[in-house]
């Protein structure tokens, strides 16, 4: 049975050389894509759900098999540059001046849209999230399609997103066509998101480019606190702002201040089997303390981190503790990614001083 009570569909789950895709296999996921149907597949920051982005039923497909509210808009991913022109119009030039530099890669920019892209892939705006994957085999799926294709992260809404084809067959096995295996993703976070049709750029969600990056092409760029992780938007202007997102079934809390680390896990292990969900270093911090210690790399690479941060929400599901508790890393790079997956991951459960904790129990 699929997650709605319905019969669910045979998926089929193909490998791919993440590098050399199989052409004869690429071509049947397209023709899927084409004929309204759901392909999962591979980019460079997380697996994305797919479908035609120009296809209304198709897009709703996607809402239906992640359990997404429809308010919540999809990122439209192209192959080619002048794709770009087929989806948004009004395009500043500087949109054209980061997209010639930046491009493929983990970028997403809201632009106005045009006639073509139905209201059902927006999210009801009149704005459409843009992209264009730096992965070969998204790449090619992309231009075998012949569309440009709608896809967000695939997992089931509000689940951490995934970063291995394992992870999409956990949360939709029988409710789409075909996934197309390649191999853990590079980032492991999912693209940054900037809105280049307000005055001064705004950063609507954080990823592997950092607003530093691209002050250097766009000028200042504003950060709100929805970007940080600190508040939910009125209104989703682009995914991940507006719901619940990237959390572990099991309850998470995360720990503002990492010297606080130690304290926290001490005084919640007198009550719960506690998942440590933490860098290299600290671990050897808590070597004596008796919890599940899932490690997320060191402090050193916060690269490193942003890879392994979905997959230890899911390692924090599959362990036998009742709760987990994350340390913090300083908000720079990536950092603020991390940061913002963290703070919405934990359901805003964030401990700012242990004194405090009774106010979460």
């Amino acid at each position: 049975m699929s997650t709605d009570g319905s019969i669910s569909m045979e998926t089929e789950v193909v490998k791919l050389d993440p590098l050399n895709p199989n052409p004869a296999i690429i071509k049947k996921a397209a023709e899927i894509i084409r004929s309204g149907g759901l392909v999962a597949f591979p980019t460079e920051t997380v697996y994305g759900l797919g479908a035609n982005a120009y296809d209304p039923q198709a897009a709703l497909r996607i809402f239906k098999a992640k359990g997404r509210p429809t308010d919540n808009p999809l990122i439209v991913h192209i192959a080619e540059k002048e794709q770009l022109f087929q989806v948004a119009q009004e395009i500043p030039e500087t949109a054209l001046e980061v997209a010639e530099i930046l491009w493929p890669g983990p970028l997403t920019l809201i632009l106005k849209k045009t006639e073509r892209v139905p209201y059902e892939t927006t999210g009801k705006l009149d704005t459409v999230a843009v992209r264009m994957p730096a992965h070969p085999v998204a790449l090619q799926l992309i231009k075998e399609s012949g569309v440009p294709i709608a896809a967000p992260s695939a997992n089931r809404s509000g689940r951490p997103s995934p970063t291995s084809a394992s992870h999409v067959v956990e949360d939709l096995q029988g409710e789409v066509e075909m996934i197309l295996d390649a191999g853990d993703t590079f980032f492991g976070l999912e693209s940054t998101v900037i809105d280049l049709t307000k005055e001064k750029p705004i950063l609507y969600r954080p990823g592997p480019l950092a607003p530093e990056d691209l002050e250097r092409y766009l000028g200042p760029v504003l950060v709100p606190e929805v970007a940080r992780g600190t508040a939910y938007a009125e209104k989703a202007m682009a995914p991940g702002m507006k719901y619940k997102h990237y959390a572990p079934t099991k309850r998470l809390i995360l720990v503002e201040k990492k010297g606080d680390l130690p304290e926290v896990v001490r005084r919640l292990s007198l009550k719960y089997k506690v998942a440590v969900l933490c860098s290299t270093e600290m671990l050897r911090i808590l070597e004596n303390e008796a919890v599940c210690r899932i490690q997320l790399g060191s402090e050193s690479n916060l690269y490193e981190i942003a890879k392994n941060l979905f997959a230890a929400f899911r390692a924090l599901d599959h362990s036998y503790c009742d709760i987990g508790v994350m340390q913090s890393f300083p908000e720079r790079g990536i950092g603020l990614a991390i940061m913002n997956r963290a703070r919405k991951a934990s359901g805003m459960s964030i401990i700012a001083n242990p004194q405090d904790m009774i106010n979460l129990f």
